[in-house]
């Protein structure tokens, strides 16, 4: 008499939902400046002016977000990267109400991804991770997060596209999974799976204009980025040994392709992989793996997704041929780092002494700067010191190094100079 209720999406939904966390964190956050503006040398001036002044009360802001555990027995979780980024503490919630504080194993914000860590006395449920590679538009999905606090909440939806690039502010992502399930804030680091309740996907909420529309990081993307948050802390690029750039639109009607197809090989490194494969200066790479090339951006981040030792299969171009090699990612030469950051910010750089060092905390000093290069033409001078790349605080020549090579296909980076007491901000693109 009467049908039975329950589906798929109900049986995957309560396999699953133990595995889900709730993420809260709680930072101490200055209140804003009064002289807070758009001139970061106007900000400088006021913040040295009033130094001296009692500090200003500072407040704490919790946020909500969402994880799912990919580890029971270690107790590790992964969740989004802008989800946990500047948290102070950071207190996990389980479905049973069982509160846990994490710890950061490793956070990568250039793939949105972290790895928390959590300790238990017995087992925790964890999600079955599944694999990207045969997904098909068209198919169900079922996210579950916790959008504005409500704890546990399942939407469900399709496929909608697949290898999807979006911006969010200065940062362009790429090869996402779109689907019209809703991906809230609270939903961000929470699980898409398919219908028999497999991960395949880490949703994420970084498009602030999505209506409609969520978008989730491919799980055979994130397992890679996974296993060097747990080995390293941090993610290691493979190296080929190419530095690339957009084709503008004479060279493509030069060499008859359409302009959007495929990037320019402008430089290939001496005894690196590229080079041993026999991959030529002013090629045109025209895919990397599955996955076409239309940027240099979106060559770039083809690459974030191969780890040290990966096999790489590239087609390109070449005097009207099409040619198809197989290389095998290595890691970046340490030693190669000095030459490296020359070619990408156009300066070399030397370790403070010990008293400029007590009185800046750290830094590297500019040694030399390449003529016509960015900072060249903003005015940065022999003497002026780098605190910080991006995320990465600078404290010695190996930080500066370490940080060059981590964002050297990220194709720009923010500068923190300081000049005497003056600090101030500048974007370098390469």
């Amino acid at each position: 008499m009467g049908y039975r209720r329950e589906n798929a999406v109900v049986r995957a939904v309560r396999e699953v939902s133990p595995a889900v966390v709730n993420i809260s964190t709680r930072t101490l956050v200055n209140r804003p400046s009064p002289f807070s503006g758009p001139d970061p040398l106007f900000d400088s001036f006021f913040r040295d002016f009033f130094e001296s002044r009692p500090r200003r009360p500072r407040y704490q802001r919790s946020s909500l977000g969402s994880g799912v555990i990919i580890d029971g027995t270690k107790g590790f979780i992964l969740t989004n990267a802008h989800v946990i980024s500047r948290a102070g503490k950071i207190t996990v919630t389980l479905r049973d109400e069982r509160e846990f504080e994490a710890t950061i194993v490793g956070a990568d914000p250039d793939s949105d991804l972290a790895v928390l860590r959590i300790r238990s006395e017995t087992p925790l449920p964890a999600v079955k991770m599944g694999g990207s590679a045969d997904l098909m538009i068209g198919e169900d999905v079922i996210a579950i997060g916790n959008p504005f606090g409500f704890s546990h909440t399942v939407t469900t939806g399709v496929i909608s596209a697949l290898n999807r690039s979006i911006r969010a502010e200065e940062t362009v992502y790429h090869d996402f999974i779109q689907t019209d399930a809703s991906i809230n804030p609270g939903n961000s680091g929470g699980p898409l799976l398919n219908i028999n309740g497999v991960l395949i996907g880490i949703n994420t909420a970084i498009y602030a204009k999505a209506q409609g529309i969520g978008f989730a990081i491919p799980i055979s993307r994130a397992r890679r980025i996974v296993e060097d948050l747990i080995r390293y802390g941090e993610v290691t690029a493979g190296w080929l040994g190419i530095m690339v750039q957009n084709l503008d639109p004479s060279l493509a009607r030069y060499m008859n392709l359409p302009r959007e197809t495929g990037v320019l090989a402008r430089k290939v490194d001496r005894d690196s992989p590229a080079h041993q494969a026999d991959i030529r200066e002013g090629d045109i790479l025209l895919s990397v793996g599955s996955l076409d090339i239309h940027s240099a951006g979106g060559f770039n981040a083809a690459l974030r997704g191969y780890a040290v030792g990966d096999r790489v299969n590239i087609t390109l171009r070449r005097d009207g041929k099409t040619l198809r090699k197989s290389l095998r990612t290595a890691e970046f030469p340490a030693d190669r780092a000095a030459a490296l950051g020359y070619t990408l910010l156009g300066v070399r750089v030397r370790e403070m002494k010990a008293d400029r060092r007590a009185r800046y905390g750290g830094g590297v000093v500019i040694s030399e700067i390449r003529p016509r290069s960015r900072l060249a033409g903003v005015g940065v001078k022999p003497g002026d010191v780098i605190r910080q790349i991006d995320a990465a605080e600078i404290k010695g020549v190996k930080d500066f190094e370490k940080a060059v090579i981590r964002y050297r296909n990220k194709g720009s980076v923010v500068l923190l100079l300081q000049r005497g007491r003056q600090g101030y901000y500048i974007t370098v693109k390469f």
